[in-house]
């Protein structure tokens, strides 16, 4: 299986980011082994910079948004299409495009600043690997393609604060009711839960300044997943994933990333251990 788009065959550039090469080499991993099999194998940007993990809100803070260009630059040289596995780097990356897109005052400084033999003007596509599963694949065939169904799995969707604000620029899903998520679920033969807090901070930012904070925001997410009958979390931010694990209460929900679940199903899977 592949595909294409106007005859041409898509290629996926693929942008892992910092922590995905280092903490959550498995989470990469289980990204990379599922493209394959599901016919999107992921070509790595070569010489990628850290996107910065922050949208510099700032509009004269130029220097902050250049690797995020750079990556974004290497794309539309070779396709002009780049896939995001984490939330952060998706969040800034696709933020980052925006303003080239729409900001001419940014723009014109960055480009100033490369110095490119083409400027750049916001032409990549940025997709999160969740866009590309659900848009792409289609959730039918993803299930036909699942050879160990996750059955009888209550399986709670964790968004997050990255994944979907500002809801105008990343455009992934409905900030306040989003499905993606729980439709990925169902297509793996799980069953998943609905639970108020499931978009709410957990606090990711705060795990080495507040603890205490963090602890209470994490407890306050699994119980509200827990009483609407969730038996496991599942992420797309490794932040959030190491967050929800480290400052949970202990017997608290797993909480795994989704690649991890995705190669589960597949039957790709290296190991059943959930995030660390």
């Amino acid at each position: 299986m592949s595909f294409a788009k106007e005859g041409k065959t898509m290629i996926y550039n693929y942008y892992p980011g910092c922590t995905l090469s280092t903490k959550a080499k498995q989470l990469d991993m289980a990204a990379r082994r599922c493209a394959e099999v599901l016919g999107f194998p992921l070509v790595e940007l070569p010489e990628w910079q850290c996107c910065g993990a922050v949208y510099p809100m700032a509009p004269d803070a130029i220097a902050e948004r250049l690797s995020a260009v750079r990556a974004l630059v290497a794309a539309r040289e070779n396709g002009g299409v780049l896939v995001t596995l984490c939330s952060a780097c998706y969040h800034v990356i696709k933020r980052v495009n925006h303003d080239m897109a729409t900001n001419t005052e940014i723009r014109q400084k960055v480009n100033n600043y490369l110095q490119l033999e083409e400027p750049y003007a916001g032409e990549t596509r940025v997709l999160h690997y969740l866009e590309v599963l659900r848009d792409e694949i289609g959730w039918e065939k993803l299930a036909q393609l699942v050879s160990h169904p996750l059955k009888e799995r209550m399986v709670g969707a964790y968004y997050g604060c990255l994944l979907l604000r500002p809801g105008a620029v990343l455009a992934l899903d409905d900030v306040e009711s989003p499905t993606v998520m729980e439709a990925f679920i169902k297509a793996l033969g799980a069953e998943p839960v609905i639970y108020s807090m499931r978009n709410e901070c957990c606090g990711g930012y705060l795990a080495l300044k507040d603890k205490a904070q963090c602890e209470k925001l994490v407890s306050d997410i699994k119980n509200n997943a827990a009483s609407c009958g969730a038996q496991e979390l599942v992420t797309a931010c490794p932040l959030c994933a190491y967050n929800l694990t480290a400052n949970g209460a202990a017997g608290s929900l797993p909480t795994r990333y989704f690649t991890e679940l995705l190669a589960e199903a597949l039957g790709v899977a290296e190991s059943e251990g959930g995030a660390e």
